[in-house]
């Protein structure tokens, strides 16, 4: 119900505690002056989606990167802003719910207050439904105060979480100069952030004066580039899963005669996963990413699950704990072409009862030979993004199944010589994205919201908060903002030198990293994972004390913080820029025109299309 939205919560003692809990700022976002460097115009991370993504985004494309700086910070051209009229500012929450959301709305709002208390704060009820319709809360003190670190969305609620169509866009312009909106604030994932890029864009062509903001924030994780290092919520989304994970690794050592086959939320991208797996260490996990480099089938992935629990038998366990993404499904190659011919028929019209008799020869025997309860998930209408209903489909109970079968065959034959195999499945998805968000994620949203004014303050239009060097403690987080286009690839459809950009513009789902150092991790101890039942439980999520300040695996063991090395190759520019002027000596400028000219050849090389490593599939 509309009512429902901004009421005070019921808070537990815990809520309480947690509400008073002021999240930390780094230095350049203290006081009341905005400071803020500019540096060189940005461009696409593939160059071959450039000239279609500057095409499409001719107002906001190729704009620099914003670093906002500490006072004492000695710059000599950074912009300095010390007058602050009220502005107005709406929010709208896009995309699921993640925790930490609320806490951008804190930040933000603090943010506005702290430079002018006339400023004002609206939130849109119902999500992007809500914006079309021009329904709005102005966020005040009392109204936030039981919102304070607190999970879910339910201040202001979000629906389809669309701002795509002409009609919608339309709509949202409409709401922002209706509401003599300074600026707008998405909250959301990839989707979202690419809504809101076409919307500043719109905006920038119309001459509306309303800025557009993106804040990362999904439980997904996939919001990752070199700009971006993580998002709010999958922090915790990732502690209070592994702690669940954990208590059934446990159960599973006690009982020792339970395969436990456990789903978990997070889409296309197998970040949830890994994560999870490196924090609680259950004996397997099968990362969509793998399925599909190695082209693994579906009688693939049965079978290495079937050796992996025929060479614990032989060691006498007959338990385990297996780790399954959601987006697993559409990874597996003969699975994702069902997939396709059945989406393409149910947009065509075809009834449900009809799809199954018009299907190819060969998808036809893969959707008879499958168990009718998949079946009858596969069939369902895709997403908005023509993805599967992932959380639909009990890919969990499908393996285990198949595993079954294949166990007992093996038993019949005499080539498996152990127990009778016995699967228990869970999908642990909603579970989760409703928790207490942790510290981390409270004070990323926090600083996340303040970033979205100073971004509002510099005029800025298009751009995304970004916080980098985040396995650092706060006071060492470097606060910027960069533009949501030079997020953007061109999804293609073949490989090759010779394949055409397709496609508009967005920001794709990243996936992990098959070459990466988290990888690596997990690669580093499969086999005592899967033999050694080296489980390993992180309790419930911590807010003081021993592991409060704990952070992701993923986020501490890769190499990061690019908007800092960007700054650091900057620096190094100017200091050859300075000691080689006209005038100086025939060495210096000996020595500077042959490290160049070996440095612009090198990077020439490893820039190149076909050796870039970022290219969407």
């Amino acid at each position: 119900m509309e009512s429902d939205f901004g009421i005070a919560r019921e808070l537990s003692d815990l809520q309480k505690l947690r509400a008073l809990y002021q999240p930390e700022l780094p230095p350049c976002l203290e006081g009341t002056t905005v400071r803020v460097e500019f540096g060189d115009t940005t461009t696409a991370a593939d160059p071959r989606g450039a000239h279609t993504i500057g095409r499409s985004f001719p107002h906001t494309y190729g704009q620099p990167l914003a670093h906002f700086l500490r006072a004492t910070a000695k710059v000599p051209d950074a912009q300095i802003i010390t007058e602050h009229p009220p502005i107005r500012v709406g929010l709208v929450f896009c995309g699921r719910q993640s925790p930490g959301g609320h806490n951008v709305i804190w930040g933000l709002y603090n943010a506005l207050k702290v430079h002018n208390p006339n400023s004002t704060l609206l939130g849109f009820l119902g999500g992007s439904e809500g914006l079309f319709a021009q329904k709005t809360l102005e966020i005040t003190d009392d109204i936030f105060s039981t919102y304070k670190n607190q999970g879910g969305y339910d201040l202001l609620g979000r629906t389809k979480d669309q701002i795509r169509t002409t009609e919608q866009v339309n709509a949202a312009m409409a709401a922002c100069k209706a509401l003599k909106l300074d600026g707008l604030v998405v909250i959301g994932g990839v989707t979202s952030n690419t809504d809101a890029a076409q919307l500043a864009e719109t905006f920038a062509e119309a001459k509306c004066q309303t800025k557009v903001v993106g804040v990362p924030v999904t439980l997904n994780g996939d919001l990752k580039n070199q700009f971006v290092e993580t998002n709010v919520g999958f922090d915790t989304i990732c502690k209070v899963n592994s702690q669940l994970i954990s208590n059934v690794c446990t159960d599973a050592l006690s009982a020792e005669k339970y395969y436990y086959f456990i789903r978990l939320m997070g889409r296309k991208a197998s970040h949830v996963a890994l994560e999870c797996t490196l924090q609680s260490h259950p004996n397997m996990v099968v990362l969509g990413e793998e399925v599909a480099a190695s082209k693994l089938t579906l009688f693939d992935i049965t079978k290495q699950i079937c050796d992996a629990v025929q060479a614990r038998a032989e060691q006498d366990k007959y338990h385990g704990v297996i780790l399954l993404p959601e987006g697993l499904i559409e990874s597996i190659p003969e699975v994702y072409a069902l997939l396709q011919e059945i989406h393409g028929l149910l947009r065509q019209g075809v009834s449900v009862d009809s799809i199954s008799s018009q299907l190819s020869p060969w998808a036809s025997a893969l959707f008879e030979f499958l168990p009718p309860f998949i079946r009858k998930q596969l069939l369902l209408y895709p997403e908005s993004d023509d993805s599967a209903q992932l959380s639909q489909i009990e890919t969990e109970k499908l393996l285990a199944h198949l595993v079954e079968a294949e166990i007992n065959r093996r038993l019949k034959e005499g080539t498996y010589k152990g127990k009778k195999f016995n699967a228990i499945c869970h999908f642990f998805g909603y579970q989760a994205r409703g928790s207490l968000p942790s510290k981390f994620d409270c004070d990323y949203a926090y600083v996340l919201g303040h970033i979205c004014y100073h971004i509002l303050a510099a005029g800025l239009n298009g751009y995304m908060a970004t916080v980098t060097n985040l396995k650092s403690p706060v006071n060492k987080w470097k606060c910027g903002a960069a533009p949501i286009t030079a997020m953007m690839t061109v999804k293609r459809y073949g490989r090759g030198p010779g394949t055409l950009s397709l496609g508009k513009p967005a920001l794709h789902p990243a996936t992990v990293d098959l070459k990466g150092k988290a990888y690596e991790l997990l690669r580093q101890n499969a086999t005592k994972f899967l033999m050694d039942d080296i489980y390993r439980n992180p309790g419930p999520l911590q807010f003081d004390g021993p592991g409060a300040d704990a952070k992701a695996v993923t986020l501490c063991v890769e190499d990061q913080d690019y908007m800092g090395r960007i700054k650091q190759l900057q620096e190094y520019l100017d200091k050859v820029r300075t000691i080689v002027k006209p005038g100086c000596s025939q060495d210096v400028l000996k020595a500077a025109l042959s490290a160049m000219s070996s440095v612009t050849d090198i990077l020439s090389v490893i820039s190149t299309p076909s050796n870039s490593g970022n290219t969407p599939f």
